[in-house]
């Protein structure tokens, strides 16, 4: 008899560890109600088209729709999505998203009219509306955004055929996703015993966090062979996004691609550049984790599949939803009372959504709604979930505090800086926990948790960011991307991130067609700038105290009213320059000596 314990149904759960969902809507026939209203505006939107320059009142009406037309949205896609996710398979709301998402279509396409027409808008005019309705000045910073749009913004003609490619614009991604989630099988891998493995994407990183070294290599081969078969494939699917991205960007005239995709959330280049050349100057970090890696493990050779097992033998730590909830609120004194009394709203108010049950969506996530925010979790008693925990708490966080202190229009944060609220809440937790922990070997566990962090995170992602700008850089100078080039390419930055202390196993060089990142367009390297910018900022909340905590929190209340990199500097962290990499990747070396430490 099996000794798993089974997956409850969702009307097993006690209410207490359910999201309040009805905080949105009390009944489905509300939702609906909502929906008619927002479908009114499908009509309603046009009436503006080719007057939006007449008059400052029209200009502000048409943007108080949009906010109101924003607030409409937000609450029935919240509730439709969340409602959606706690069960899969209950089809009623899987329609309901797919509704949703329709109307929305409609609106943005009744709405086309709006960026040309207010790129037209002259300076002298716009300034002359603002005087005349002093509320307009509301939304000068979107104005603002959407006019310095204008060198890329084509004529209506042009614009038509652009909208026209879109569907054809994703067939790369779609492509990839279909071959390697759904067409793609792997062998299974075999462990010491000779017991068979299944490998799927979901199982490959716990077989290779195996402390059973034959299971990890079977598994590595097993991935990584099967790609290697396909690798022709996979480097035309590739070179079809790159390509496909390059166009888009030569056509919107844009410097080149990397230009184009970082506009969007008003990021300088030189931020791309310099979390590159930043962590290449501190590799010999990375070198220092290698070696101290090989000598835990004490291995003769290193190799890749070696990278994820645990160095920490035999040590678990078993932590209860309930234990792990104070032990959240402890990590995050240093925070103050306000923050507290936020993440204690949280948990005694029904944000979150717990436990696993049969049909809820995987994974774990924070939703932004206004009313407030709703946090998915699937909460096993690990360690790892109460970092998760805290992780999505810290979204939860920025988002509430977005959304009281701004408006409709400036709610919303970059995804630049998405990843830095959830990351330093998991620094926190870290530095209490090693400050608190019991004996030498729960410590080493804990460094060990802390320090793949940042070989994942940091250093990984930015190796991704490196490849991703290099194979850019190819198409653009008319290069073809080649299986060949690519692995030549890839196993050459492995050697250079990892250093001569681990074996360059040659499969290692497939391992870009696994990532389906680099089908997001430049978007892996926000995972690096986050983590560095969330130490550097939990390192200045730790040391500065009251003063620092009173500048991040008017950096999780600044939505999106300035640029990512001011609101980042309001929070005492310059991610225009190299510091926070090189002061993040300083930790790491602390952290490497403090290991080598406990073992000598």
């Amino acid at each position: 008899m099996s000794n798993e314990k089974r997956t409850m149904k969702r009307n097993e759960i006690d209410e207490k560890y359910k999201w309040a969902i009805n905080d949105i809507y009390a009944t489905d026939e509300k939702w609906y109600e909502d929906l008619e209203k927002l479908k009114g505006y499908t009509k309603k939107i046009p009436s503006y088209k080719g007057k939006l320059s007449q008059s400052a009142d029209l200009l502000y009406e048409y943007f108080r729709m949009s906010d109101q037309i924003s607030l409409l949205c937000d609450s029935l896609i919240n509730y439709a999505q969340r409602k959606s996710d706690e069960d899969t398979t209950v089809a009623k709301y899987q329609n309901m998203t797919g509704q949703i998402t329709n109307v929305m279509m409609y609106i943005n396409s009744a709405g086309s009219f709006e960026t040309p027409e207010i790129i037209a808008i002259e300076q002298t005019r716009l300034e002359e509306m603002f005087r005349q309705k002093p509320e307009l000045e509301l939304y000068r910073r979107e104005l603002e955004l959407i006019r310095s749009k204008k060198d890329h913004v084509l004529s209506e003609a042009e614009e038509k055929i652009i909208a026209l490619t879109s569907e054809m614009g994703e067939s790369a991604e779609n492509i990839y996703s279909m071959f390697s989630d759904a067409d793609l099988k792997f062998p299974d891998a075999v462990d010491k015993d000779g017991k068979s493995h299944q490998v799927t994407h979901s199982t490959y990183i716990p077989l290779v966090q195996s402390s059973d070294r034959v299971l990890r290599k079977s598994a590595f081969e097993s991935m990584y062979s099967t790609y290697d078969s396909f690798k022709n494939t996979c480097a035309a699917t590739l070179g079809a996004q790159i390509k496909t991205v390059n166009f888009y960007s030569k056509a919107r005239n844009y410097k080149d691609s990397l230009e184009a995709s970082l506009s969007d959330n008003e990021i300088p280049t030189q931020v791309y550049h310099n979390l590159i050349s930043a962590v290449h100057d501190n590799l010999h970090y990375m070198y220092d984790y290698v070696a101290l890696r090989k000598k835990l493990l004490c291995v003769d050779e290193l190799h890749f599949y070696d990278l994820y097992t645990p160095v920490v033998s035999d040590f678990d730590i078993q932590i209860n939803f309930e234990q792990a909830k104070e032990t959240v609120l402890k990590a995050l004194e240093p925070m103050g009372e306000d923050y507290l009394k936020i993440i204690r709203e949280g948990f005694d108010n029904r944000w979150i959504d717990v436990y696993e049950n049969q049909g809820k969506t995987s994974g774990a996530y924070s939703a932004g709604a206004r009313v407030h925010p709703y946090v998915l979790l699937n909460h096993k008693d690990t360690l790892n979930c109460m970092f998760t925990l805290i992780h999505e708490m810290g979204h939860a966080v920025h988002s509430y505090l977005s959304n009281k202190n701004q408006p409709v229009c400036y709610s919303d944060y970059s995804i630049f800086v998405a990843e830095v609220a959830s990351t330093c809440n998991e620094a926190l937790l870290m530095r209490y926990l090693l400050k608190n922990a019991a004996d030498k070997k729960e410590k080493a566990y804990l460094i060990n948790y802390f320090l793949e962090m940042f070989r994942t995170t940091l250093y990984r992602q930015t190796m991704f960011a490196e490849f991703e700008l290099k194979i850019n850089e190819l198409v653009a100078q008319g290069e073809s991307l080649t299986a060949q080039t690519l692995n030549e390419m890839y196993l050459d930055l492995n050697k250079l991130y990892f250093g001569d202390g681990i074996v360059p196993d040659r499969q290692i060089s497939l391992e870009w067609a696994r990532i389906p990142h680099f089908y997001y367009d430049y978007y892996v390297y926000q995972y690096a700038t986050g983590i560095a910018a969330a130490i550097a900022l939990s390192s200045r909340i730790l040391s500065q105290g009251e003063s620092a905590v009173k500048d991040y929190i008017g950096f999780l209340s600044g939505g999106c009213s300035k640029d990512p990199i001011s609101l980042l500097r309001g929070a005492g962290v310059d991610m225009a320059t190299p510091k926070p990499i090189n002061d993040a990747l300083k930790v790491f070396g602390d952290l490497i000596k403090e290991m080598d430490e406990l073992y000598s």
